[in-house]
């Protein structure tokens, strides 16, 4: 049973006409709703959803800190054909801030609570960044029988090589307020211009997320070797979509595991579904009708 059923056209439409160029942008606009279950531990989590019901669903989560409406433009694309679902994990975006539960265990969990709450399944999941770690931490401890396809977008996967470690600066400089370093990564994420009152919005949707669990979020006490023991646990379709510093897990995968598809961003930033969307959704959709719902 939903919790919560309300009209969401007013950041979010502002948000995608802000990110959206070209005259046709409102005509594309699909009708999104906001949405709300409660976890099994208690707390009241946030989605977005769009397209028709009773339609294939594909679920988007989001990496550190961001909404679910930075998948705009794959909502808009992919709503006409599917049953859209973008989440909001716990302490981010519309979802409620516990004091607790910011751990992949748990994360992993509350991603399990909304699959058994949506349908049909099984459903297409699409992690990005820290949601690449919820997806997979969702897959080791649930399986992957409500699972029809992984599409896991820049972040590693545990597999070889790791990721190079960031050398500290030569010259140390005084640490910035949470509100400053926010602003610094939000614009960091991109390659192309962005609009910058989308970037602005962006960085206010990041401050919901206390500084206190923004950092418990960059701490998962697992080893590498949890990651990539989930996603070598499951047979389905996986598509890889990476930059440059994973493009070597992305060959090590691909040559390792069957079912297996990987793509390489070279001239894009982090969030590379926004800065090359086209190619993206292209490349999403394809997988999609090929591998997972041919």
């Amino acid at each position: 049973m939903r919790i919560c059923s309300l009209p969401r056209l007013h950041l979010f439409a502002l948000i995608v006409l802000l990110a959206w160029t070209g005259p046709s942008a409102a005509q594309i606009l699909p009708r999104v709703e906001s949405r709300y279950f409660v976890s099994s531990d208690g707390v009241r989590l946030h989605y977005l959803e769009a397209g028709p019901q009773g339609a294939h669903i594909l679920l988007f989560v989001p990496g550190w800190t961001m909404p679910a409406w930075i998948w705009a433009p794959q909502i808009a694309a992919f709503s006409r054909d599917y049953h859209v679902v973008a989440f909001d994990p716990r302490g981010q975006g519309d979802s409620d801030v516990p004091d607790t539960g910011y751990t992949p265990g748990r994360r992993g969990q509350d991603i399990a609570d909304l699959i058994t709450h949506l349908e049909p399944v099984p459903v297409v999941v699409v992690g990005w960044s820290l949601g690449v770690l919820d997806t997979l931490a969702y897959v080791h401890t649930n399986g992957d029988t409500l699972i029809a396809g992984l599409v896991l977008v820049d972040n590693s996967v545990g597999e070889e090589p790791p990721p190079m470690p960031v050398p500290p600066p030569a010259h140390p400089r005084p640490v910035p307020s949470h509100e400053v370093a926010m602003r610094r990564f939000v614009q960091g994420m991109f390659h192309r211009p962005q609009n910058p009152t989308y970037l602005d919005r962006l960085t206010e949707a990041t401050l919901h997320t206390p500084e206190f669990a923004s950092r418990a979020l960059l701490s998962y006490p697992v080893p590498r070797t949890y990651w990539r023991e989930a996603i070598y646990s499951t047979s389905k379709p996986v598509l890889y979509v990476v930059r440059p510093s994973f493009e070597a897990q992305a060959q090590n995968l691909q040559a390792r595991r069957p079912n297996t598809e990987t793509a390489l961003f070279a001239d894009a930033g982090h969030a590379l579904f926004v800065d090359d969307a086209a190619r993206f959704n292209a490349l999403l959709g394809s997988f999609i009708r090929r591998r997972v719902w041919p």
